[in-house]
């Protein structure tokens, strides 16, 4: 019992129901698993989590069939409740006319689905919905009405199907580097949106209130220039590095003034030295767009006014959005009671002329159709106080002030919306572990090609994968090519405007290659509908590759021979700046790449001079607070080593914490005179406090 071993089949008396309930769901979206390294496998699982959306989805070529599943049930999407049909479609809103027999009796039969538009995430990526469907499109219950950030048409699509080499490049992708073609950078293939928030806060301090405006002490004009009169800045803004967003003063301390002073005060009532500039600025290294600001003003304090635009702004939107809604459902539920009058006897002529609104007072002499019509009426007054109360509960929302921390006054939240093309240092991976920085963007034409003259799109290094043992890749690769190339052979077939009858014979080859427990009989299917799925394989065709039930090597030949591609999956590619042959074939395929939330330009930094901490006086670390880079205990060692004398002693007090030594050094420099004092430095000092603490106490005596 509970050893395993070699055994009969008919000696098992249960089996998994499916191949994949061994595996998460992270680990089941990648292909040819069985194929990978359980360490790679682990890692490709983990970095599907890290992909960024990007700006056009695109569902994997190669994906496992469960990619449908994970995108309907994360709740990204919009799925229909019932089944209907669409009634109207724009940006923010789908409604659709429920079917007759999924009704409620007495109910107006219409849904509506509000989109989210241009959020932020947790990521600070973009969350974003968008229609893939169309007015008068019937729709069944569970079907995907809407995309949200990284599904296509209903599919989760994390990142792109690229075109790969397998093969070195003059150095480019030495040690895991990426080398990537221009054209991913213009056709936008991985440009993200990326939206930060930026807080402003004004607080109640002890010396008086912190105040939000756009009198600003000793800043220019041009500083100015795109904030609003109530000190905040205007939503569509360019704003860079340093641009103040919100202005806002800080009272402080009443200084002792010098005669000359009070006398300039009392003539000029100049009252900007009570207060310090404490705005609201862009960080560093960021550039973008305003796309939103909200403020939140303490219950009891005034509202500015750019406070109040907001609030009409809101209110104006919210009325539009219940009126809307309030029509839709309303007219969904006259023409209920128009269906009824006209089984009770009136002439649809005669109640065209009648107002719509009188139609709910008419009488009937048959009493179900009686009971049935004034139960839509009940329905008319219910929908009409539901409408009444939603907005009054909306405008109380939008209104009332807000409940803010302790000693808060006022929040103002800016949003920043930031478009991120790819670039060498950020991070790329496939889905099977296989994960490298970019070094290079290299212009198309110097790109190796194929005899079509079709460019790869990126470069990777062969030997990522015999030491890895991730081969799932490779096989991803040579499936891709399959998939692809099938794509292009229905392209050229259409583009010799071939007979239908031929397509039918074609796809029927396709997909008897697939598996045998799902057949897919083309003769069945309309002349329409064989010409949707013409028009859907153009872009290749999708193939689902499940976990542990992969494809098999000879279905991968099979369809390579089916698009007239060599069984080997490798294609002879030309240098893109000689146009000479390469001396052997290479690996050339698709494979899906993600780029990867690890962006150069969140971890780009350098310091000269800037913020100490105060208890040992060294620079701060990281980013964030504009900090140095660490020389810890082994780069001290490798100073030693070198017996790089002067140089550690510099690292150790005047780059460090000898407070007179650098400020002395900065003078120094300033003046071009390049010598420098090492002193005392402050961490010895902390050094003697902490012995002393101890009760040993050490004093430093000068030699006689």
């Amino acid at each position: 019992k509970g050893e395993s071993g070699l055994h009969p089949r008919e000696h098992a008396q249960y089996m998994d129901v499916a191949t994949n309930q061994v595996v998460s769901i992270a680990a089941s979206l990648i292909p040819f698993l069985e194929h990978d390294d359980a360490n790679r496998a682990l890692m490709g699982a983990n970095m599907q989590r890290q992909a960024v959306p990007t700006l056009k989805a695109d569902k994997p070529l190669v994906g496992t069939g469960i990619e449908r599943n994970v995108a309907v049930d994360s709740g990204v999407t919009a799925v229909a409740k019932r089944g209907g049909v669409i009634q109207s479609v724009d940006a923010s809103r789908i409604v659709v006319k429920v079917n007759e027999e999924e009704l409620v009796p007495g109910e107006a039969g219409i849904d509506i689905y509000n989109l989210t538009k241009y959020t932020r995430s947790n990521q600070n990526t973009c969350i974003n919905q968008r229609p893939c469907v169309m007015p008068g499109e019937p729709v069944s219950r569970g079907d995907v009405l809407a995309d949200g950030p990284s599904t296509d048409l209903g599919e989760l699509a994390l990142g792109q199907n690229m075109r790969i080499a397998f093969m070195p490049w003059n150095g480019y992708n030495f040690e895991d580097s990426i080398l990537v073609s221009e054209r991913v950078v213009q056709e936008d293939r991985f440009t993200t949106i990326h939206i930060q928030e930026l807080t402003c806060v004004a607080r109640d301090t002890k010396l008086g209130s912190e105040e939000i405006t756009a009198d600003i002490p000793n800043v220019g004009e041009s500083a100015l220039s795109k904030l609003d009169e109530s000190g905040i800045v205007y939503i569509g803004a360019e704003v860079k590095g340093g641009d103040i967003l919100v202005g806002k003063v800080t009272p402080k301390g009443e200084t002792q003034l010098t005669p000359e002073e009070k006398l300039l005060r009392a003539i000029f009532g100049e009252k900007a030295s009570d207060v310090k500039d404490t705005s609201l600025r862009v960080p560093n290294s960021v550039s973008g767009t305003i796309i939103d600001v909200q403020v939140f003003t303490r219950d009891g304090v005034e509202k500015d006014k750019r406070a109040l635009e907001i609030e009409q702004m809101q209110l104006k939107e919210a009325k539009k959005d219940l009126t809307e809604e309030f029509q839709i459902l309303e007219g969904g539920l006259l023409n209920r009671v128009k269906a009824v009058l006209i089984e009770g006897g009136y002439s649809e002529a005669k109640l065209d002329t009648t107002d719509r609104k009188k139609w709910l007072e008419l009488t009937l002499e048959d009493d179900a159709l009686q009971t049935q019509l004034e139960q839509l009426a009940e329905q008319w007054d219910e929908l009409k106080a539901d409408f009444d109360k939603k907005f009054e509960t909306k405008r109380r929302k939008i209104t009332q002030g807000d409940d803010l921390a302790p000693g808060v006054l006022k929040i103002v939240k800016v949003y920043l919306a930031v478009k991120r093309r790819i670039q060498p240092g950020d991070k790329m991976a496939g889905r099977h572990g296989n994960k490298g920085v970019i070094s290079k963007i290299n212009p198309v034409e110097d790109m190796p090609y194929d005899e079509k003259g079709q460019p790869v799109d990126i470069v990777l290094n062969p030997l990522g994968v015999p030491s890895r043992m991730n081969i799932g890749q490779i096989l991803e690769v040579h499936l891709g090519l399959a998939a692809k190339g099938i794509g292009d052979k229905i392209n050229q077939m259409v583009k010799e405007q071939q007979e239908l009858a031929k397509f039918r014979e074609f796809l029927q080859k396709v997909y008897d290659l697939g598996d045998t427990r799902q057949k897919v009989d083309i003769a069945s299917l309309s002349d329409d509908e064989v010409r949707t799925l013409i028009k859907n394989l153009r872009g290749g065709l999708p193939i689902a590759t499940p976990v542990f039930d992969g494809a098999p090597e000879e279905s991968i030949k099979a369809l390579l021979e089916l698009a007239d591609l060599p069984t080997s999956g490798q294609l002879t590619l030309f240098d893109g700046r000689t146009g000479d042959a390469f001396e052997r074939p290479v690996t050339v395929g698709y494979m899906y790449m993600l780029k990867l939330n690890h962006l150069v330009d969140d971890k780009m930094h350098a310091r000269s001079t800037g913020s100490y901490s105060l208890v040992t006086q060294q620079p701060l670390g990281g980013k964030a607070q504009f900090g140095g880079q660490r020389f810890g205990e082994m780069e001290v060692w490798a100073l030693e080593a070198y017996g790089a004398a002067y140089t550690l002693q510099e690292m150790l007090t005047v780059k460090s914490d000898d407070v007179n030594g650098r400020t002395k050094m900065y003078k120094n420099i300033v003046d071009g005179n390049h010598s420098m004092e090492p002193g005392m430095p402050e961490s010895f000092n902390v050094l003697l406090k902490e012995i002393r603490s101890l009760g040993i106490n050490i004093e430093l005596e000068d030699e006689e």
